[in-house]
Parts: structure tokens; sequence; C-alpha cells
């Protein structure tokens, strides 16, 4: 899908903004990122790096329109839980991956794609946390959200514990103060809140991520019980999940413009059709509602916002130097 035309960014702005990034990440302890990222990270050691990842996410997109909400949805995944070190991507019992909350997770086969082909091009060279991270990025770009530079350097994490999942991600049940307890420690604001929620613009869910709207009665019928959800957008998603539905019916997070990056996300929301209730919240409290209108009304807004936003997020936590390494594959530690 063509970038929308619409939006222009220019560099010098966004190079400032990269190195206030940098800078805070560097010396706040919500951010224990090393100086050692930069945007020219790979420039003599991988040249072609942003390009492989970026053609192999658009050929991977093509083939499956879902490839950009997964890519998405797995860099929060990651970074939320030890930081940007790809160690969701590491396999085995007992590690993130395998968590009951991350098992609806998709994407991987896309990383590990990317770093199989720079593995021929410069071999132990680029991280797979650098690939993810990109990746997330690109998905935006190609369905037609705001093209941006992050910074790269980012080293692969060893550690991948389930029991480190669940204090550190969303669940789409949550209370806005619950979700705003996660970011705050990740050193993200209310406004990237509200702004990254706009991640929800592509993708779909499962039934079981916001079935708790509703009430099942012995006869399996649906009764809506969260007053805050439009009557007839709940009647339509009882139809698409009914009970015993399979476990691997989704429904689109958008249901308007569900394959396009853009601002209806937040139109979506005051129009109560939000699909979790970790969304609907945000429409209810006024510390975050103001933000949605103002989301809903400038798509420019909602990109220039986005950019900053996700900047912040692409550098949680990073390791560089000795506190990584470089995989030579993503699902497994070396050695």
């Amino acid at each position: 899908m063509e970038k929308n035309p619409t939006v222009s960014y220019r560099t010098v702005h966004l190079r400032k903004l990269l190195t206030f990034v940098i800078f805070i990440s560097v010396f706040s302890s919500s951010f224990p990122c090393s100086s050692s990222l930069s945007f020219d990270f790979y420039a003599a050691s991988c040249p072609p790096v942003e390009l492989v990842v970026k053609n192999t996410v658009r050929r991977a997109s093509d083939s499956d329109p879902s490839i950009p909400g997964k890519l998405l949805r797995l860099l929060f995944h990651d970074c939320f839980v030890e930081g940007c070190d790809a160690s969701i991507l590491l396999q085995g019992n007992g590690t993130e991956r395998s968590d009951p909350a991350n098992v609806s997770l998709g994407g991987f086969p896309v990383i590990d794609s990317a770093k199989r082909v720079l593995e021929i091009f410069c071999p132990q060279t680029v991280s797979c946390a650098d690939i993810l991270a990109l990746a997330a990025r690109d998905a935006v770009q190609i369905t037609g959200g705001p093209e941006i530079q992050i910074p790269t350097g980012r080293r692969d994490g060893r550690v991948s514990a389930a029991s480190n999942v669940r204090p550190n991600i969303i669940d789409t049940s949550f209370s806005l103060d619950e979700m705003s307890k996660i970011f705050t420690s990740k050193g993200l604001s209310l406004d990237d809140l509200v702004t990254l929620s706009g991640a929800h613009t592509i993708g779909s869910a499962h039934c079981s991520a916001f079935m708790d709207r509703f009430k099942a009665d012995p006869k399996g019928s649906f009764t809506l019980i969260d007053k805050s959800l439009d009557k007839d957008y709940a009647n339509q998603l009882t139809k698409q999940c009914p009970a015993g539905v399979s476990s691997s019916t989704t429904i689109k997070n958008d249901p308007q413009t569900p394959l396009l990056f853009d601002n209806n996300y937040f139109k979506v929301l005051l129009a109560h059709r939000g699909l979790f209730q970790s969304d609907s919240v945000l429409v209810q409290n006024e510390r975050t509602a103001n933000r949605v209108v103002a989301l809903a009304n400038d798509q420019n807004m909602f990109f220039d916002g986005w950019a900053e936003s996700f900047l912040k997020l692409s550098v949680i936590g990073v390791k560089t130097g000795d506190e990584g390494e470089i995989r030579q594959t993503c699902s497994a530690t070396n050695g």
C-alpha cells in the first residue's frame, strides 16, 4: 500500500527528536539505554540492513495482510518485558514466548527470514532486536503510516522468563490506572499510552480478548454487560463470536479501515466501538479523553505523536555492548 501522500516529515526534525530520545534514554533511570545506539550504527558493518528488513516485511505483508499488525504487537510484547532485546523470540519451556498471554503472537517467521538473509550479507553483525524494531517500524509505513527513523545498535538478550510476562504487559481488560502504572514504569506518559494505543488501527484479536464484556447464559447466548460499548456493535460481535466459536476466529480491531494505519481507531473510540475494554476506558476518563478527541480530529497530529512515542518505545531497556549478544538464530541464544 502506498504511503499517505499528505504526510511528510523533515529529516532534520526527526534527527533532533531521535537525539532527544537517546539523551533521555541514557540519563533517565526509566530508560536504561546506552549511548552506543546511533542512526548509522550499521553504515560500515552492514549497509543493506534496513533495505533487507523492509523488503522482507513488504513481501510477507503482500502475502498475508495480517503481518503488519502482528509485527507491531510483537515489538510491544518484547519491549515491555526485559526491554527491546528480542527476548520474546526465544523458544523453549519457561520462556516469554511460552506464556499463555503470548501464544497468539505472530510474525516470528518474518524476523527469522530477515535474519537468514542478513547472516549471508553480514554474518554475526545484526541483532534480532534491531531486526524486530525495524520490522515493526516498517509495518507502520507500508500500511500508510509515517516514515520515521529509529536508532540501532541493540544487543540480543540472554534471559527470557515466562514469569516476567504478566507483571509487565497490558491486558485488554485493564483499567486506565492499571495501564498507566505499567506505562509509567517504562518511562512512557499518558499521552504515549493514548498515542501508542493507536496501534490498534491495524491488526485483529481473538474473541477471547474481549468476551469479558459479555455474559453467557446457560444456553450459550451472550448479553452485553459493558454498557460503554455501542449496542449495535456489540450485536455484531456476538454474531461473529457465537458460543462454541473456533479459537482461531479473529475480529478486526478497527472495523472500518483494518488494513490502513490511520487515525480512524480514535474515531471508533468516540463512537463507543473500541474492541477492548482497555480501548474504551480511554474515552471514559478526562485524563485521556481530550487526547483521543484531538487525535481523532487530526491525523497529522497522530502521526507526529506516533513518531515520538514509537521512538521512546523502541529504546526501552535496550542492551548494548557486553550486556547482550548477536544471536546466530533469533529463536535461541548462542552456545
